[in-house]
């Protein structure tokens, strides 16, 4: 057997091994570890439209900070629940803010069209990763929960299924605050 057809059988089966491998994966989590207000870092970024987006303006909604990039596995996974996140509490005083660390608008939106719902919460360009090491981002993903009044109240390292229902309460009972 030539080396083509070799690397395209082994193409091949990997192709067919991913979706049972995705199957496989654990679930994600659904929690945010509460912490003692502080001050949320500042966050002043575009987004892929180039409209800039101001963390301080956003004072009296209750806003959830979602660092991630395309590359991170996490990051993919957890991107449509943020979006049935965001539905959910439409009209209320609640914003989803993505912010993407390190990569160009083409990119996101190669991955973003590939979605079954394209997000429509704003999704910031953090280029530099300056905002990421302002907010002391250790790993991707990285969810901040900012209350009405500018204050860091909750966060959580890894994947999260935002839509979930006990995601759902916690962020509603901020909203009434």
């Amino acid at each position: 057997m030539n080396i083509r057809k070799t690397f395209a059988a082994g193409l091949a089966t990997l192709c067919l091994a991913l979706p049972a491998a995705a199957a496989d994966l654990p679930p994600l989590s659904h929690g945010l570890t509460l912490q003692a207000p502080k001050s949320a870092p500042s966050l002043k970024l575009a987004d892929l439209d180039g409209k800039s987006h101001d963390l301080a303006k956003l004072r009296g909604k209750v806003v959830l900070i979602n660092f991630w990039a395309t590359w991170c596995p996490p990051c993919r996974r957890e991107m449509p629940s943020l979006e049935r996140l965001s539905q959910a509490l439409a009209g209320e005083p609640f914003i989803v803010l993505a912010v993407d660390v390190g990569e160009d608008a083409d990119t996101i939106e190669a991955f973003t069209n590939q979605l079954d719902t394209v997000p429509t919460f704003p999704i910031l360009l953090d280029a530099t990763s300056r905002a990421m090491q302002a907010w002391k981002v250790a790993g991707l993903p990285t969810t901040f929960l900012v209350d009405k009044q500018g204050r860091v109240v909750a966060s959580a390292i890894g994947g999260r299924e935002f839509d979930h229902p006990a995601m759902v309460a916690a962020i509603r009972a901020m909203l009434v605050k």
